[in-house]
């Protein structure tokens, strides 16, 4: 039974591995990560990605349609529009601009909030850290993280639906589109912009080396839930921040200080709908 088990497991690692060398940069599209992929900058890459990862929701295609407007919005300078962010001057600029539950004045607050931050802080990646105090457990850093985003996204109102949705609490649960609040949430989009953050390959950047690999949880959408259900690397029914600790964990078997590097590939099969 044991050996059963290891040919199992140095199977699925076998296969795992190929399809991770075969989803490369030639592969990226159609992804969201295409968009900080444009830049050479590291404040450019960091907030085009830390946006493609907050719109990373819903349709792939509908996702690249907003995420192309909003650069357009930003003349392709990221950092420069964020920095200089004004909304007596900006805010017009996204009037007729919304994303699934995301309104336009969603948006505006989620610049406003941004242009605070950098100028608070200098970084996204600043602003995580000092919230993970050296310890990088994830779920209290990504609620620390997302406390204060939606301190500076809401000024000195209170944070809409669209907000609360941005920055789902693993410690309180994730913010639904109708309003209630659900256990668990697996913090899908702020794992990609973890992922895309930490890692270092042809896909993923590296450039918050402060945060071990090792540490990072994977991004569970249903298309990453329904493969890894199919593989047996997980046995919950519902995607949640325990599913994506599980498949977190399983993962670590075959890589045990990178373990989601298998994440885009295992994604793009999904959406793709090929045989793994």
């Amino acid at each position: 039974m044991k050996s059963d088990s290891l040919n199992k497991n140095s199977s699925l690692k076998s296969k795992l591995d190929s399809h991770y060398n075969y989803f490369d940069r030639t592969q990226i599209s159609p992804d969201p990560i295409e968009f900080p992929h444009k830049f050479s900058n590291q404040l450019d890459i960091e907030i085009s990605a830390f946006i493609a990862s907050v719109f990373a929701f819903g349709n792939v295609k509908q996702i690249n349609r907003t995420l192309e407007r909003l650069h357009s919005i930003m003349d392709w300078q990221p950092y420069n529009f964020v920095i200089n962010y004004s909304a007596r001057k900006h805010s017009k600029l996204f009037l007729n601009v919304k994303h699934r539950f995301y309104s336009s004045n969603d948006i505006q607050n989620l610049f406003y909030g941004l242009n605070k931050v950098y100028k608070t802080h200098g970084s996204l990646k600043n602003l995580f850290l000092e919230g993970s105090k050296g310890e990088f457990d994830l779920r209290i850093s990504i609620s620390n993280f997302s406390k204060k985003m939606i301190e500076f996204c809401s000024g000195t109102g209170n944070p809409t639906r669209g907000i609360k949705f941005m920055f789902p609490d693993p410690e309180k649960g994730s913010p639904r589109s109708d309003g209630r609040v659900g256990a668990g949430s697996a913090c899908k989009r702020m794992n990609l912009f973890l992922r895309w953050m930490v890692r270092k390959d042809e896909l993923d950047f590296g450039l918050w080396n402060e945060i071990p690999t090792l540490k990072l949880l994977i991004p569970v959408d249903v298309h990453v839930a329904r493969i890894c259900k199919q593989l047996k690397l997980t046995t919950r029914k519902n995607v949640s921040w325990k599913m994506a600790e599980e498949i977190t964990n399983q993962l670590k078997k075959f890589d045990p200080d990178d373990p989601v590097k298998y994440d885009f590939a295992i994604c793009h099969i999904g959406m793709r709908k090929m045989t793994f």
